[in-house]
């Protein structure tokens, strides 16, 4: 049982790659751009040039899960995507599965329970007792991500010009977002209307607005708070959702994942309205992709092994996004580390 295992965590704005040896420790992991095929052209070239870092060939990984957006949602979609792997990963044993099933592993360790994604979109995905699975969202921008980074930041851009034209009163919003942003308050229709129309990926660079509207209602503005409650609102439904769907087997317990829940009002917010407090993810969603392979590569997996794992990937994830590395090198964080 010598060999490693590889997980890939595909996201809308980032992807990570990692392996981890039999024991749960993380020996590479690497960062790299999102490779969402539903709206980013240059998904597999991301894809790529991540896993050439990696360089595996089947001898030295016993199995691979590939958890990439929007797989298992849209058919042609999926071909596409199982076609990538096949070649980038070659003879390695590989399985694909969705991102959010790969979180929701991660969240409760394959256990049940409902878990919450905002990150730049939004779904619900839940798994009962007998392993069934659940999905409420995840539809898209198109359709809503309603509660997702992307909503937050485009509502954040609407309620903007709104005020700029007399529809509303959102001055601090206004003020906040034309400072983080860098823009011309003395010509705001070319300065906001130019910066969303240079945009080249407006899904994820919108997205980045969420903690520009998280910080500006830490500071009590009113407009950025009313968007975080009207997120959370959506967010909490969608759990709502799944548990109707679910019925009498529906979990008591929820958890969540994404980057627009690194806000804490947000996971307040839907706490409070769900009416009971979220349980902290036992893995991050990479480390689900990582539990899944293990458990495809025939590994007794037990809580010492998934508590290993945790604080492996708590250390790797801790180091400056921009580089790739072993756990052993002791080169300065900043200078050579994990993504």
């Amino acid at each position: 049982m010598s060999k490693s295992v590889l997980a890939i965590d595909g996201g809308g704005s980032k992807t990570l790659v990692a392996i981890a040896d039999p024991s749960g420790v993380v020996t590479r992991l690497a960062g790299g751009a999102g490779v969402n095929p539903m709206d980013n052209p240059q998904w597999r070239q991301n894809l790529a040039s991540l896993l050439e870092a990696f360089a595996v060939v089947g001898t030295e990984v016993a199995a691979a899960v590939a958890a990439l957006p929007s797989y298992g949602e849209v058919a042609a979609v999926s071909a596409r995507q199982r076609y990538a792997v096949d070649a980038l990963l070659e003879t390695v044993p590989q399985r694909l599965i969705n991102d959010v099933d790969a979180a929701h592993l991660g969240a409760f360790a394959g256990g049940p329970g409902i878990l919450i994604l905002a990150g730049t979109g939004s779904m619900a995905w839940a798994r009962d007792s007998t392993g069934a699975s659940y999905r409420v969202g995840g539809w898209g921008e198109g359709f809503g991500d309603e509660g997702s980074g992307y909503w937050i930041g485009l509502r954040a851009v609407q309620l903007a010009s709104h005020h700029l034209d007399g529809r509303t009163t959102a001055p601090g919003l206004v003020d906040g977002l034309f400072a983080g942003l860098g823009l011309d308050p003395s010509k705001p229709q070319d300065s906001l209307g130019g910066w969303f129309g240079s945009l080249k990926h407006r899904r994820s660079e919108v997205a980045l607005l969420a903690p520009l509207v998280d910080a500006l209602a830490q500071r009590g503005d009113p407009t950025a708070l009313a968007i975080i409650e009207e997120a959370a609102s959506h967010l909490a439904l969608h759990a709502t959702a799944i548990g109707r769907r679910m019925g009498a087997g529906a979990p008591s317990g929820w958890s969540y994942a994404g980057g627009a829940f690194h806000s804490a009002l947000l996971r307040e917010a839907v706490a409070r309205q769900l009416g009971v407090d979220p349980l902290p993810p036992r893995l991050p969603p990479i480390g689900g992709a990582l539990l899944a392979a293990a458990t495809d590569a025939g590994w007794p997996i037990d809580d010492a092994w998934i508590a290993r794992l945790a604080i492996s990937l708590g250390r790797a994830l801790a180091v400056p996004a921009g580089s790739t590395a072993h756990p052993n090198d002791k080169t300065p964080r900043g200078e050579q580390g994990y993504a």
